[in-house]
């Protein structure tokens, strides 16, 4: 499958503040182990290690985090999985509307675009009108829904 693989919206600054607060909680649980265990010398430079490499593997992939496009297909790229699509195997690009409930509460609606293929199934992407990225940039969210359709309209030709 293609290997050019294409990002068509910038990362919002909201992933910056997410990686920061991640830096200060991972420094917090760093603190807190040490003075719980009394860890000294190498215990605390093998606790601090262990918990910057995990901080920096998680930055890495909050950065590298969703909707990528190829003449190809769509990659989407989670926190956790990447999952990889042929245009072929796509049957649409929809919007749907998401209400999130907390007991008898509706809390939000939430505009989200989702892939679903031809075999019935759908396939949830990373983007949503509220997210880290779309949140000050509602037209973008548009835009990019409309890229992603555009392309997949266009690899059906």
């Amino acid at each position: 499958m293609g290997s050019h693989w294409v990002r068509p919206y910038t990362p919002g600054t909201g992933r910056w503040i997410v990686i920061g607060w991640e830096a200060a909680a991972l420094a917090l649980l760093t603190w807190a182990s040490i003075r719980q265990f009394d860890l000294i010398g190498h215990g605390v430079r093998a606790v601090a290690c262990v918990l910057a490499a995990v901080w920096v593997i998680g930055a890495w992939r909050i950065l590298e985090h969703g909707v990528y496009v190829s003449p190809d297909g769509v990659l989407i790229r989670g926190l956790v999985r990447s999952r990889r699509m042929r245009w072929r195997d796509v049957a649409g690009v929809h919007l749907q509307q998401k209400i999130h409930k907390v007991g008898r509460w509706e809390l939000q609606k939430d505009l989200t675009v989702l892939i679903e293929r031809h075999d019935g199934a759908t396939v949830n992407t990373e983007l949503w009108a509220q997210g880290v990225d779309f949140h000050a940039r509602p037209k973008l969210f548009r835009a990019v829904y409309q890229e992603i359709r555009n392309r997949h309209q266009s690899a059906r030709r």
